[in-house]
């Protein structure tokens, strides 16, 4: 038996946890969840992807979550793809994610989806212990793979892998520019995908390129690149990976690359619902996206198999639940106290869980829950105290029902 929670009235008018400046450029999320995350989690079936997309396309039916990427390799992955395209939803378009070899790129083509993220491995570890290929041999291999798609109709995503241990400023944005020129030359779209894949990134202005984000975003715009060509796709293994994607978007990408709790390899990527929440709070926005279905995200994640801890941002169960005295005297008088957002803005209920650690204030609040309203300076509510008090370390179930018992003693009301 656990402690019980008792929920704690936190009124109706919501509010959100950032109230500066609006950026004026376009910002968005794109998902990775059945790309990235599959590497990092198991194979789905369709039944089980489609639960996945799903759940995206209820959380943004307006397109605020544009795109979600899919491989394309096995026949189960090609059922999957056409699964998604027959459920008619406007909303996360699904792309294909290829490597930069021919055959793959037949492999977008012949989807019919239109658009492809392309892997371009552009750190030198990558390009010379990986591929065994010298950077000019690596960008002629790259650049033939757009110029394939691109002459097919197909818009083309590049995304820069290990970008922060590359050679940015001076071999990656020429490339880049190269590889949008041709793009532009067949009239299809064109983006760049910056990827940080081991989470070397930092998100501080004074950090140089590439493992500066700030000055690598900064960077691709001052060579002519729009905000909504830029993409950032982070991942979590030096536990930045939120400010990291905080600081893309502020610099002037348009595109935060996500995954659902953060599913992926090694340490994963970037939380999706944690963004979808800044988000709202950056454009003040909570029209374009459903957060109160946010408690769906751990609901089909969990009949996957995916273990959400307690203490997870969001969605996690310990997120507004408060146990410590101060914090649930503070709850009591006003709300705003110890939450940093409505919790009804994303699906959930304020609780206080009743134990001698949450003080007079617990009981307090657990009275309350029962219709009895009394005040901390009431001498019934010390004797309750007391008595939880003593009871504490016999566990939850003997504490809780001595506790019933002298409430009842104390509280005639509560007999009935």
């Amino acid at each position: 038996m656990q402690w019980p929670r008792v929920e704690v009235e936190v009124g109706s008018e919501q509010w959100l946890p950032y109230e500066g400046p609006r950026p004026s450029w376009r910002i968005g999320l794109t998902d990775t969840t059945l790309r990235d995350g599959l590497q990092g989690f198991r194979p789905l079936t369709v039944r089980e992807a489609l639960s996945i997309y799903e759940v995206l396309a209820e959380l943004s039916p307006e397109g605020v979550i544009e795109s979600t990427e899919l491989f394309l390799y096995t026949e189960e992955q090609r059922r999957i793809v056409r699964a998604i395209l027959e459920t008619g939803w406007e909303y996360p378009r699904p792309i294909a994610w290829i490597r930069s070899t021919l055959s793959d790129a037949r492999l977008a083509v012949d989807s019919g989806l239109g658009e492809t993220v392309v892997l371009a491995s552009v750190g030198p570890l990558h390009v010379r212990e990986k591929l065994g290929v010298t950077w000019q041999r690596a960008v002629e291999k790259y650049l033939s793979v757009v110029e394939y798609l691109a002459s097919h109709g197909v818009s083309v995503r590049i995304a820069l892998e290990d970008f922060t241990r590359s050679e940015f400023t001076e071999r990656v944005v020429p490339f880049v520019l190269q590889a949008r020129s041709l793009a532009e030359r067949h009239g299809v779209g064109f983006r760049v995908k910056l990827s940080d894949t081991l989470g070397l990134a930092m998100p501080f202005p004074s950090v140089p390129a590439p493992r500066g984000v700030w000055a690598a975003v900064w960077r691709l715009r001052n060579s002519g690149l729009r905000a909504e060509e830029i993409e950032f796709h982070g991942h979590n293994d030096l536990g930045l990976v939120v400010a990291n994607q905080l600081a893309a978007w502020l610099a002037g990408a348009s595109w935060a690359n996500c995954t659902l709790l953060g599913v992926g390899e090694r340490a994963g990527n970037c939380p999706l619902e944690v963004m979808l929440l800044h988000y709202a709070s950056l454009t003040g926005d909570t029209i374009g996206v459903r957060l109160d279905r946010l408690p769906r995200v751990v609901e089909v994640m969990e009949r996957l198999g995916v273990a959400v801890p307690p203490w997870y941002p969001v969605v996690g169960r310990n997120a507004f639940n408060t146990k410590a005295g101060i914090h649930v005297d503070g709850l009591l008088k006003n709300p705003r106290i110890y939450l940093p957002y409505h919790p009804g803005l994303v699906g959930r209920r304020a609780t206080v869980e009743v134990t001698p650690l949450g003080g007079r204030s617990a009981l307090i609040a657990w009275l309350r829950s029962r219709g009895v309203d009394v005040g901390k300076d009431d001498p019934r509510v010390e004797a309750l105290y007391r008595a939880l008090a003593a009871a504490y370390p016999a566990g939850p179930h003997e504490a809780m029902t001595l506790l019933e018992e002298e409430a009842r003693r104390f509280f005639p009301e509560l007999a009935g």
